[in-house]
């Protein structure tokens, strides 16, 4: 409970902070309270993971203070708007790529999820990516395009690549997230708060697939084949969350996707849209792997062939209104160029 309460604290002080060093002290905060949960089950692997974690983010950390006090030494302003100087921005930039899991600072990324617990793994890849975005979201203005786009461009192929031949899906949902992070680089330098509404859906429908996989307690795609039998109707509904990750028309998904592209449209930057389309196929293939091995593959039958016990424990509530509205939100479309 302490550790996060920490997270949330430590979120909430680097949104809300205008200070430069604020912004520094939420994110260590952040980064010191998720380590214990990372490591929490004393594996090597899991202490493994939460060494990396902590020298990427401490690196990480350190490059954030080095850009704010270049920019107050240069233009004597404290203030996380006030980012002026083209080394400050190039440096922050780098610094909130590491943060994030960016290509080609992704290294990190994966193998701390793979090891780490599910539930980590999701705050992992929400609410510790919600204080970078935030700040990005607050420089966004002072940063170069160029370089925002070409980081972009990186994330959503490699993160396509890198998870194609992946079994683990921890380290699957890793390269998902790179990809994802991709599309919301690309457009914060245009339209900062459409960003932010890719980053709340992405957040949402990988919370669904999370809890689902925490459910069944699955976690490599072997297990993932036999987990069917465990709670047949939330498999069902984990094919369609999936397939929305991969942002496909109907479900909630496409809409970031294509708002997204229609801004870049705007922007006289049709080549970038279309890459950027080209390379989601790749992470659609690994999703269709993923949803092929939920609900479509059936496990051989042989005579030792062991079928899953059903638990009885019916999917709770959050995961029956996440998944709907994972699944069902793109009619909302019309309004949300109202709210932005």
């Amino acid at each position: 409970l302490i550790f996060i309460a920490s997270l949330l604290l430590g979120t909430t002080i680097t949104i809300s902070s205008h200070h430069w060093v604020m912004a520094w002290t939420g994110l260590e905060i952040n980064t010191l309270a998720i380590l214990p949960l990372i490591s929490k089950s004393h594996h090597p692997r899991a202490v493994e993971a939460a060494t990396k974690y902590f020298l990427t983010q401490a690196a990480a950390s350190a490059l954030v203070l080095f850009s704010s006090m270049t920019n107050a030494w240069q233009t004597g302003q404290w203030d996380i708007t006030q980012l002026t100087h083209p080394t400050s921005c190039l440096i922050l930039t780098s610094a909130l790529a590491i943060k994030l899991g960016l290509v080609p600072f992704h290294f990190w990324f994966p193998e701390v999820l793979q090891g780490s617990p599910l539930t980590t793994g999701l705050l992992l890849s929400t609410v510790m990516k919600l204080p970078p975005i935030a700040l990005l979201y607050m420089t966004s203005p002072s940063l170069n395009p160029t370089l925002l786009t070409t980081l972009a461009i990186l994330s959503t192929a490699l993160g396509g690549w890198m998870g194609l031949n992946q079994t683990q899906i921890r380290k699957i949902l890793a390269f998902s997230s790179i990809s994802h992070l991709g599309w919301m680089t690309i457009i914060i330098a245009y339209s900062p708060k459409l960003t932010l509404l890719n980053f709340y859906l992405y957040a949402m429908m990988t919370t669904t697939v999370f809890l689902t996989l925490n459910t069944t307690k699955t976690l490599k795609l072997s297990t993932l084949m036999t987990a069917w039998a465990k709670t047949p109707p939330l498999n069902a509904m984990l094919l369609l969350t999936l397939l929305s990750l991969a942002g496909l028309p109907p479900l909630t998904g496409f809409l970031p996707k294509w708002l997204i592209i229609q801004e870049l449209t705007k922007q006289d930057m049709t080549p970038a849209a279309t890459l950027i389309s080209l390379l989601s196929l790749l992470s659609l293939f690994f999703y269709l792997r993923l949803a092929y091995c939920t609900t479509i593959t059936l496990p051989p039958h042989t005579t030792n062939h062991m079928k899953q016990w059903r638990t009885g424990k019916p999917a709770n509530i959050t995961i029956a209104i996440l998944t709907t509205m994972s699944v069902m939100l793109l009619p909302l479309s019309p309004m949300i160029p109202t709210l932005i």
